[in-house]
C-alpha cells in the first residue's frame, strides 16, 4: 500500500519532514503537493506535512520525528 506525503511548495516544515522520513528509513512514498487543489487544500490546509498510509487511511500529522514515523510504519 502506498505512502503519500502531502506537502506544499516552499514549505520549510515539509523539508524537515523529508529529512525525518529519510532518518526513519521510510519506504518509498509519493509526494503530493496540495497547492492549487481545492479539495486537498480544504482537507489538509495548515496540517501539512501529513504522511498518509493509503492502505488503511491512517494519517500522521506534523510534527513527527523518526520514532513516531517508525511506530506509524510498524502498524502496516
Amino acid at each position: 500500500m502506498p505512502l503519500i506525503l502531502f506537502q506544499r511548495d516552499n514549505c520549510h516544515l515539509c523539508d524537515l519532514a523529508l529529512d525525518v522520513l529519510a532518518r526513519a528509513h521510510a519506504p518509498d512514498f509519493d509526494s503530493v503537493f496540495i497547492d492549487g487543489d481545492e479539495a486537498l487544500e480544504a482537507r489538509y490546509g495548515e496540517r501539512v506535512p501529513v504522511l498518509r498510509d493509503d492502505g488503511d487511511e491512517r494519517e500522521l500529522d506534523w510534527p513527527f520525528d523518526a520514532q513516531k514515523v517508525t511506530g506509524f510504519l510498524s502498524l502496516r
